[in-house]
């Protein structure tokens, strides 16, 4: 008969049976938890220190700020004299503002390249002989690319200058090699000028000069423009910190939500284990 239920094919059955439970990730063997727990240890550990040593550094640059910012504000006092600069140093001296008079020897500049607010270009460096024999190197400002073969001179006669005490910037400019030899300068390295130069009893130290108007008849854009010393200092070592102690927080978050997984696995693997038939019927 049609329609019959002779007619229609049996269901199929699962071959799984009715008390069969779908299978859970197995927990980790002991010794990878102990990997996994030496290594976020050690991260969170690097991190934090990370972070620590950031506010180290924080503390540092606020403290550089300060001082720096006493310091260019200043009166200026008379440049530290031969007997004073075996004492100089960073700390003591750097962004002094200071004074010093003499005569400038145009022959023996030099250009050392640099990128200003202004552009690329050259700081223009001019030893000044001063009464007692000894030289300083000063730094009169700086002038554009297209400047560079017709610099302004100084001048022979007697000057004061004004500005702020720098020390040695030795070896390399950023990612450059100073190259005496070609009388190729990146960094203001004092002896190395000095020594190129054929100059003698030279300080340790180069002066920043303070911005002074061209002389009657001297060409404004061939003329150094000094004041462009930077004396404002970028300070992100509190987001740089946060930064460090966020990622310890998420490395310490991913050990925990881990450590809780495992723990449920556990759990349930011991109920399972409970409820299993052969336990059941002893």
């Amino acid at each position: 008969m049609t329609g019959s239920t002779q007619d229609r094919p049996a269901p199929v059955k699962s071959a799984r049976p009715d008390s069969a439970r779908p299978e859970t990730a197995r927990p980790l063997s002991p010794a990878w938890l102990a990997v996994l727990g030496i290594f976020a240890a050690a991260a969170i550990a690097g991190l934090v220190a990370l972070g620590n040593w950031q506010i180290e550094r924080r503390a540092w640059k606020l403290g550089l700020i300060a001082q720096v910012a006493e310091r260019v504000h200043a009166p200026p006092v008379a440049a530290p004299a031969p007997a004073a600069w075996p004492a100089l140093n960073k700390a003591t001296g750097e962004y002094r503002r200071i004074r010093a008079s003499g005569t400038f020897v145009d022959d023996k500049q030099t250009l050392v390249q640099a990128v200003t607010e202004q552009g690329g270009g050259y700081w223009v460096v001019t030893p000044l002989r001063m009464a007692d024999g000894s030289t300083v190197l000063v730094n009169r400002g700086f002038v554009t690319e297209p400047f560079r073969g017709r610099v302004a001179p100084a001048g022979g006669a007697t000057r004061e200058v004004l500005g702020l005490l720098r020390m040695s910037e030795p070896g390399t400019g950023f990612l450059r090699h100073n190259d005496a030899a070609h009388d190729q300068w990146f960094s203001r390295d004092v002896l190395a000028i000095a020594a190129r130069r054929g100059l003698d009893h030279v300080a340790p130290y180069f002066i920043d000069a303070e911005a002074v108007p061209p002389p009657a008849g001297a060409d404004p854009q061939a003329w150094p423009v000094g004041g462009l010393t930077v004396t404002v200092f970028t300070n992100n070592h509190l987001s740089y910190a946060l930064t460090w102690y966020g990622l310890a927080l998420m490395v310490a978050a991913a050990a925990a939500y881990l450590g809780r997984e495992e723990y449920r696995k556990r759990v349930h693997a011991r109920q399972l284990r409970g409820s299993s038939p052969d336990n059941s019927h002893g």
